[in-house]
Formats: structure tokens, sequence, C-alpha cells
């Protein structure tokens, strides 16, 4: 099966997360088998990463988005860990600076597309400013409703200049959320990953999720389409990033370049 057929939002579909089981595996189960599915998959994108640095044609961008403890920390961790860093990029996107904020919303992103041949991953990303913004009310209707357009515009450019986008909603339950937070709580070496600010927007739930719904919606795209993973089984949700990862990447037709001088005509010595 083609995980990327399975969990695309198809452009302009109604989204109703309820419909969506994030405890989904599509009958993969636990153990050896699921592992071992893992790890080769792991393994085959760090071929094709080097092939895509070869090729230097293309970049891929990776969009990871999810409510507070969806794991997007933890799909960089075990689904990235093949991949070189000298061709991948992480970017964190935090509470804008007041350099950022000085320029319109989408500047602080386009500076961390990644080059041709490089693979750029974003842990939250440009969708914050229609989500938090939006829910924590930090600027008015009529500025993040015009947004949902300019995301659009602003990934067709990007797509047009050879830059393949891959955005993963990562959907966990609330009470899968409330089981996440109880363990960082009781973890003296998880504590620290729990902000205040985590647990303000847990009351505020049902809003978020009205929101991921329009993002879903609006911002599905031929171009570049969101995918919905289920998230509360953390090996499953691992299983199913890496291998739309592969199907993506080897369906770019990625090739080495040829040298470009005559190597018959070299004599070691």
């Amino acid at each position: 099966m083609r995980f990327s057929d399975k969990l695309v939002v198809p452009p302009g579909s109604k989204v109703n997360l309820a419909d969506w089981d994030p405890n989904e595996t599509f009958g993969f189960k636990k153990g050896s088998k699921a592992e071992h599915v893992t790890a080769k998959t792991i393994a085959r994108l760090d071929d094709l990463q080097n092939l895509l640095w070869a090729d230097h044609r293309h970049a891929l961008l990776v969009v990871l988005q999810s409510p507070d403890g969806g794991g997007k920390d933890g799909t960089i961790r075990h689904v990235m860990s093949g991949m070189s860093p000298q061709g991948c990029r992480v970017t964190a996107f935090k509470a804008p600076t007041p350099q950022e904020l000085a320029h319109d919303f989408l500047w602080r992103v386009h500076a961390a597309i990644p080059a041709q041949g490089e693979v750029g991953i974003f842990n939250r990303s440009h969708y914050e400013d229609v989500l938090v913004a939006r829910v924590r009310g930090l600027v008015p209707r009529s500025v993040w409703s015009r947004r949902y357009h300019e995301i659009n515009t602003f990934e067709q450019l990007l797509v047009e200049n050879r830059v393949t986008i891959l955005k993963f909603f990562l959907h966990i339950s609330k009470d899968e959320q409330k089981a996440r937070f109880a363990e960082r709580i009781s973890d003296p070496t998880k504590q620290w990953k729990l902000a205040k600010s985590d647990l303000e927007d847990r009351k505020h739930w049902a809003e978020y999720v009205e929101a991921y719904e329009e993002a879903l919606r609006r911002c599905s795209t031929a171009a570049a389409p969101w995918f919905i993973i289920p998230a509360n089984k953390k090996w499953f949700r691992n299983l199913a990033v890496s291998s739309i990862l592969v199907e993506t990447l080897e369906g770019m037709k990625l090739e080495f370049p040829k040298p470009d001088f005559d190597l018959s005509r070299v004599h070691l010595k």
C-alpha cells in the first residue's frame, strides 16, 4: 500500500478530524515486523537523501504540525535519524522576534527554505499564523483570514522553483495528549518540555481542532498536499511519515550526475 494515497487530504475536500482515527494502523501491529519495515524505510531515506544532494536540482521541505505533545520532536529524532546533517536543516519556529514582526509573516519562513539538494524540516511553521494567531486572537480575523490564500500562493512559488513540499499533521486525541502531559509532569527528564502555554492551549482544544480543520481544507493543494498522520501510536507515526518521504523522493526520478570530463582518460599514478 502507498501511505501517501491513504493519508493525503484531497484538495478542496471538507476535513472533519473526528472522521480520522488517531489510532489507525492499517493492519500493522507493533512488533518486530513493523520495526523491521520502519528501519528498512529509514535506511532507504539515507540513500535517497544522498541522491537528492548529488542530483542537486530539487529541494525537499517537510512541514510538521500537531497539537502540543503531538510528536514533532520525536518524528524528527527517529525518522530523520539516517539523514546526513550536511544536507538537512531543522528550523523550529517560536514566537516571532521584534525583527520578524517588522516584516510580513512569511519573511522568516522564506529565509529557512532549503536550497537545491537539501532537506529542510519545519518544527511548526508558517501555519502557526492561522492556528495560534487565530485561537489566541494575536491578530484580527481580517488579517488571519487572508493568510490561507497568501500561504497557498507562497507554497506554489516554492513548488515552481523545484521545492517539493510535504506537510504532515500529526493527529493525536485529547486523551492521548493528556497522557503525554501527565508523563512529562511525572518524569523529571521530560518536565522541561511542558510549558504553561501548553496547558492553557489545552483548554482551547475544540477551537484548535476547528482551526486545524480549516487549514487542512483550505491549504491542501495538488502542489503542496497535507497528510493526516495517525499519531497516537508513535511507532506507526514513524512508519507512515518515513514511508511517505521515501515514496515522494523515489517519485522525483533523481539521478546521479554524469562527470564533466572523460574518466577514461584519467590515469592514476
